[in-house]
């Protein structure tokens, strides 16, 4: 019995040495396991970092019965961050599910990926492995696998593209009064009944208001002279002119002591011999018998002649004609043109500062526009929705304005105000953009697709939603032709880097600092030293803060020991 026992306690002892030594001659030799990382240096898209590897075992390297289990782990300053998913594997003698590596050797593919963090941008890929055996287990040496991580993408802007609603303010305004003559059957002569009508009369009141009010000025005086289209043209023709004549000679001896009707072009003399549009348009007015068989004869012949004979044919409707529409068609209309300037920017601003609502409500809209002070912009258009809380563009442009200070929260309830009169396209992208710069991407994004049509700014919007979820195509798509950052930006993490670079250098904006930034990086991808170092330079001298990206940002990796470079990022 005693001899049994010897022997299991000998049987046990020599299976833990076994498995003690299985696993550590794996981990002796784990420097022989070929690991392939894609990416190099792990970037981050659409939020997340992803990465691929590879490993690849030696022959008579994997241990039948050991389990290994290896962890990816991105580890940075002040904390680290695993992969989710764990890549298990096994020797072909072990009773599992796992992927089995024989002892012939094997490989094993790896995919998964992490939501970014910012301080990722200056971390390491360490690969973390443990092996059991049996009751035994055992950590290897963790492996540095990449450096990262490039976030390129994380450089996209995110600010707001509201838009202003309008004013409809005009500072010269044109005005006019008609003033109509009827004349007798072929005769040119003014009655005085005519020139007792109260057009006449509401005519001269009109010259004479606008002779003493110093806001409006003359601008030009028409007399259109007619004959009614019936009759030989020759006939028509002159007393048309003649009618011309009389009428002129009235307008202008009621501005004989007016100064602005002196000017060589201020009255003008136009005559119509026979007045064809006109008699359609009475007829198409009238109830007279047979309209319509009228109209058609006008629709069908242009010659004069021949519609006056055929109209003549009609010999019940033609006396019609005759009582009831040609008599309107002898006339002179004279019509006096006028512009009513308003008040000059001066006075505008002036009035604004000191009692807004004096002012009408167009130029409430317009005097924010006079000064560059946005608060001062913002008060003007808060009065303006006090004074008229059912106009949307007050409200509007108080958020608008609200947005440029930054007051991103104050500027949605004024939005809000505004949807509640009226949910219209401005109004919807201006919501949009305050849940962007909130960064409520899906809120954002749904409230810029439920526009009755894109506008350059919500199709900005969308490209740079894009850009944040990884969507490059489909940013480049939004963007367009537009020549800005985000554009460029889109171009370059989708791969086309020249076009991102002619993007870049057609822009004007320097974005604080982005744009020289971004053919900084540009440069990096495409070996420019030369583009690097003047990119960063012109960067930094827009904000210092630039350095400090670029000395930890691994789009300039291979930089990072080149003086020149370390001397710019200081």
């Amino acid at each position: 019995m005693k001899k049994i026992s010897s022997y299991l306690i000998l049987f046990l002892a020599a299976a833990v040495m076994t498995g003690c030594s299985g696993l550590n001659k794996m981990k002796k030799n784990q420097e022989s396991i070929k690991y392939e990382v894609t990416p190099k240096v792990l970037e981050a898209h659409g939020g997340l970092v992803s990465v691929t590897i590879k490993g690849e075992f030696p022959e008579k390297y994997f241990d039948k019965k050991t389990t290994v289990t290896a962890t990816p782990v991105l580890v940075y300053q002040g904390g680290e961050t695993p992969f989710d998913k764990v890549q298990v594997l096994q020797g072909e003698k072990v009773m599992a599910n796992n992927q089995v590596i024989t002892f012939t050797g094997g490989n094993f593919t790896y995919n998964a990926v992490v939501p970014f963090k910012d301080a990722m941008k200056v971390s390491e890929l360490m690969l973390r492995v443990n092996a059991t055996r049996g009751a035994k287990s055992l950590d290897f040496e963790q492996v540095k696998l990449a450096d990262g991580v490039i976030a390129t993408s994380t450089l996209v802007q995110q600010h707001g593209r509201p838009v202003m609603m309008k004013d409809n303010f005009q500072r010269i305004i044109p005005e006019s009064q008609m003033a109509q003559i009827q004349y007798v059957i072929n005769r040119a002569d003014i009655r005085s009944s005519e020139l007792r009508s109260p057009e006449i009369a509401a005519l001269r009141e009109f010259i004479s208001a606008v002779n003493s009010d110093p806001n409006r000025q003359f601008r030009t005086t028409v007399v259109s002279s007619y004959a009614s289209p019936d009759g030989p043209l020759t006939l028509n023709e002159r007393l048309s002119g003649n009618r011309g004549t009389s009428a002129d000679r009235f307008i202008k001896r009621e501005f004989s002591k007016i100064e602005a009707a002196k000017s060589g072009d201020f009255f003008e003399n136009i005559t119509t011999a026979e007045d064809w549009e006109g008699f359609r348009q009475e007829v198409e007015k009238s109830s007279i018998r047979d309209k319509e068989l009228i109209l058609r004869v006008l629709s069908m012949y242009s010659d004069p002649a021949v519609r006056e004979r055929e109209i003549k044919n009609m010999s019940a409707a033609y006396e019609a004609l005759k009582t009831d529409i040609l008599p309107k068609l002898r006339r002179s209309k004279m019509s006096v043109n006028v512009d009513k300037i308003g008040r000059s920017d001066e006075q505008i601003i002036s009035q604004a500062r000191s009692d807004i609502k004096v002012l009408s409500l167009e130029e409430m809209l317009y005097a924010p526009t006079l000064t560059q002070d946005a608060n001062e912009q913002l008060k003007f258009y808060q009065a303006t929705a006090e004074a008229y809380p059912k106009c949307i563009r007050a409200h509007n442009n108080v958020g608008y304005t609200l947005m440029r200070l930054g007051r991103t929260d104050d500027a949605i309830k004024a939005f809000e105000a505004a949807k509640a009169l009226n949910n219209n396209d401005d109004v919807k992208n201006n919501l949009a953009f305050a849940a962007l710069v909130k960064g409520e991407l899906v809120k954002a994004e749904e409230l810029f697709n439920s526009m009755t049509a894109q506008t350059a700014e919500s199709r900005w919007g969308l490209g740079t939603i894009a850009i944040t979820k990884g969507e490059y195509d489909r940013a480049v798509n939004y963007f367009g032709t537009e020549a800005c950052f985000n554009n460029a930006l889109a171009q370059l993490l989708k791969g086309d880097v020249n076009r991102a670079k002619s993007t870049l250098d057609s822009m004007k904006e320097t974005c604080k600092g982005r744009t020289p930034y971004l053919k900084a990086v540009i440069g990096a991808r495409t070996d420019d030293r030369n583009a690097v170092l003047a990119g960063l330079r012109e960067a930094a001298s827009i904000d210092p803060a630039w350095k400090a990206a670029a000395k930890t940002d691994m789009e300039f990796a291979k930089f990072f020991a080149d003086d020149a470079f370390r001397s710019v990022v200081q």
